[in-house]
């Protein structure tokens, strides 16, 4: 199909005032979400199954966090690579590709004998997580309607979420199994949703922005035409895509006279580095800021050390620590969707604010309870009702804002050009950050106390809650086409 018999056809359409769920593009990202059900899946698991695997294989509490952190350093190679995957092989088989390779690192988990081997296996799982957590939201997002893009593409936010309570569940129901054996299950059980994924994925369709950028103008229609509510409307977003595409990516002439397009990812990491336009900085400010402070937030050290930070505050029987941390599972799968259910209605920004702002005084409140118990050896009940209900609060507004929010905004804000790669570049951010802090979190702590890191985390958020007010405009109901102006207009 010739892009000008494209643009030739139906007049230009408003956008849809009511949002509705087109069915086929819910199907699409479900389907690419799923594999961030195995990233959720690995921090739950591994909250219950380091105090199994600190006694059978013999190891430490600093070999600890490296097993844990190790994951989330390594899942930074992944994200910077799949940027220029996914622009080279496509979205779809870069999700492939991801499920597969945290497949090998779950068997290889399973069945280590020592912390070496158990060490190999986080490292492929990491690289595996690193494609999935940029891949995901990419994809939705690039075959989201603007009225609902927001839902879809958190998403992946949602089934991490998931993924947790379902290590969580799996922990418990595991637990009372011999102590060399429980955690093998535990990790490895995840290769079994890993090959479903794998094969779940290669049904759905390629993403129409990838298609367009490879110049294959009538695939990425008949897919638009699926994903709209009507033909006006598939014609006008290809349109849209088709203009974004002829500003910003390069053409060949295909020896006809006509020139063809197949945009591979040539050249975006010097634009992106070395000569950036200032609204090209903006984008990558914001992107890059709000990844870190989702991981500045001590997220997911708090996920993988929860039995840690209940056994200071007084629960000491394994089963006990385990079945409290399903409790905060259930809180932090329903406001996930709560959150999912409102982003299109109530806009990106609002929801972000209250989750940082509500984080702050909920870290500040375990911070006074675990400050509290800390000079008290009888450990009354009160106090550990406060800080159960406070790390729960924590990690509800963490999925009313800044879990969902930032794979939303890290996907939507980049153009078509600089999507994958840009979006790879702050995600990689953010698993640095995530590495680090998981890394150091028990350290830290031991130094400085659980009641003085989480004041020091409350402070982080308050300095996020001012930088996401300042910086970051509003895209609700925006075109991915027409999110890009919002940075030209910044510089007015």
């Amino acid at each position: 199909m010739e892009v000008a018999e494209i643009e030739n056809q139906a007049p230009k359409i408003s956008s849809p005032s009511k949002k509705s769920f087109n069915k086929y593009a819910v199907s699409c990202a479900i389907l690419a979400s799923t594999n961030s059900l195995l990233v959720g899946y690995d921090m739950g698991v591994m909250s219950g199954a380091v105090l199994y695997i600190q006694d059978d294989l013999k190891i430490s509490q600093s070999q600890i966090q490296v097993v844990v952190g190790s994951l989330n350093i390594c899942s930074l190679f992944g994200s910077l690579a799949s940027g220029k995957t996914s622009d080279f092989i496509g979205r779809r088989f870069t999700i492939v590709l991801a499920a597969g390779t945290f497949l090998m690192g779950a068997l290889l988990m399973g069945m280590a004998n020592s912390f070496a081997l158990l060490l190999a296996g986080r490292i492929i799982a990491g690289i595996g997580v690193g494609y999935s957590l940029m891949i995901a939201p990419v994809y939705s997002a690039e075959i989201s309607p603007a009225m609902t893009r927001g839902f879809l593409t958190s998403l992946p936010e949602a089934f991490i979420t998931i993924g947790i309570l379902l290590g969580y569940i799996v922990n418990y129901a595991l637990s009372g199994l011999p102590e060399n054996f429980n955690w093998r299950l535990m990790v490895g059980i995840a290769g079994i949703p890993a090959i479903c994924i794998s094969a779940g994925v290669m049904i759905m369709p390629e993403s129409p922005r990838w298609l367009v950028m490879k110049g294959r103008m009538a695939e990425a229609k008949r897919i638009l035409v699926k994903t709209s509510e009507n033909e006006e409307e598939a014609n006008e977003r290809l349109r849209e895509i088709i203009k974004a595409a002829d500003d910003a990516l390069p053409t060949t002439n295909a020896g006809d006279g006509s020139s063809e397009r197949n945009f591979s990812g040539e050249g975006v990491w010097k634009e992106l580095f070395l000569h950036p336009t200032k609204k090209v900085r903006r984008m990558l400010v914001a992107a890059i800021g709000i990844n870190f402070f989702m991981q500045a937030s001590g997220n997911d050290a708090v996920v993988y050390y929860t039995p840690e930070v209940f056994k200071s505050a007084g629960i000491v029987n394994r089963k006990e620590l385990v079945g409290v941390t399903i409790i905060m599972g259930l809180a932090k799968a329903f406001f996930v969707l709560v959150s999912a259910l409102f982003l299109d209605r109530f806009g990106r920004r609002p929801l972000l604010l209250l989750g940082t702002l509500g984080m702050a005084i909920s870290l500040a409140c375990l911070g006074l309870g675990s400050k509290f118990l800390e000079h008290k050896d009888d450990k009354p009940l009160w106090a550990i009702v406060l800080c159960v209900i406070a790390v729960c609060a924590v990690e509800s507004f963490f999925s009313i804002g800044l879990g969902p929010i930032t794979w939303v905004y890290s996907s939507e804000i980049f153009p078509l050009r600089l999507r994958a790669q840009g979006s790879s570049l702050a995600i990689s951010v953010n698993r640095l950050v995530s590495g680090i802090i998981s890394m150091t979190f028990l350290t830290i702590s031991s130094k400085i106390t659980f009641g003085g890191m989480f004041f020091l985390l409350a402070g982080i958020m308050v300095i996020a809650t001012v930088f996401f007010y300042y910086v970051l405009p509003e895209t609700k109901g925006k075109t991915l086409e027409e999110i890009e102006a919002l940075f030209d207009d910044k510089e007015n």
